[in-house]
């Protein structure tokens, strides 16, 4: 573990102030620093397009929020490389060092001292007119949801070739383990263990009110197929990108065979990080 990348979030002030000592302390350890062209930009120094990372490093620290962390975990899922969060941002389930921790826990890491966690991460393929128009992978959530002015939509729901239901809803959500704590949560989906196997799918403000969310095998395969004439209704994946659907699509949804592997802090405790996020016990 010679080479580092480390990635961060643009425009934050943060992530510049920590360079000008984690470079220089990272390379009188011997350690090869590779920097998105971002940040480098910034600190004038050489940097490498984000794309050319995952064939440079053997690990990444992200500097940023989740958002960020979810960009990254997409970049090098088909290399399996490994990552430590640090958390710049809001809630941080999944950049979960703080920034007063960064320095003890990359020692830490480089010292082999850490635990790595694997989250499955799930593929989508968009199908039009029977041909797979383009495949995605993601860490968090898969959602197909109308626009701000669209109708209430209909989404023909199959598990395994089984039909379940069709959603007359706002939209659905397909999440991972990791991902039921972000929209899966706000929608009133089931926070879910983030190392389990399974996938979650969660209507949201679904019409039929006994519409609740299920919880599957990870080894399902699940195919949802947009039945309403609408030209206002997307699938967004991760938060971060957005696909224009048409009625007749449908959208197939599996685990996929790329993981995410996180480098976690050794003290770290789930269910205290569930805790001081989401407040719990607190008036």
């Amino acid at each position: 573990m010679k080479n580092i990348g480390i990635i961060s979030k643009p425009g934050k002030p943060e992530p510049p102030e920590i360079l000008k000592e984690l470079i220089p302390w990272l390379t009188k350890k011997g350690f090869n620093v590779f920097i998105d062209r971002e940040t480098s930009d910034i600190l004038g120094i050489k940097g490498y397009s984000r794309s050319e990372m995952p064939g440079l490093v053997d690990v990444v620290v992200v500097l940023g929020g989740d958002g960020t962390m979810l960009g990254a975990a997409r970049l090098v899922a088909e290399k399996g490389i490994p990552i430590l969060g640090v958390n710049l941002g809001g809630l941080g389930f999944i950049t979960e060092v703080n920034r007063s921790d960064i320095f003890i826990s990359i020692e830490t890491m480089l010292k082999g001292e850490c635990s790595v966690e694997e989250r499955i991460m799930i593929q989508a393929d968009i199908v039009r007119n029977g041909e797979v128009m383009t495949t995605y992978t993601v860490l968090n959530d898969v959602v197909i949801t109308k626009g701000a002015l669209a109708r209430i939509i209909d989404l023909e729901t199959y598990v395994d070739h089984s039909y379940v239901t069709t959603f007359k809803s706002d939209g659905l959500i397909i999440s991972t383990p990791t991902g039921s704590t972000a929209y899966n949560l706000s929608a009133g989906g089931p926070i879910v263990h983030p190392v389990l196997d399974c996938i979650v799918l969660t209507p949201i403000c679904p019409h039929t009110l006994t519409n609740r969310p299920i919880v599957l095998s990870g080894e399902s395969l699940i195919e949802v197929g947009l039945k309403s004439e609408s030209e206002d209704v997307f699938l967004t994946l991760d938060g971060q990108i957005g696909v224009s659907l048409e009625k007749g699509d449908v959208v197939e949804v599996k685990k996929s065979p790329h993981k995410t592997r996180l480098f976690l802090p050794c003290e770290r405790d789930y269910f205290q990080v569930l805790r001081e996020k989401l407040k719990w016990g607190e008036r």
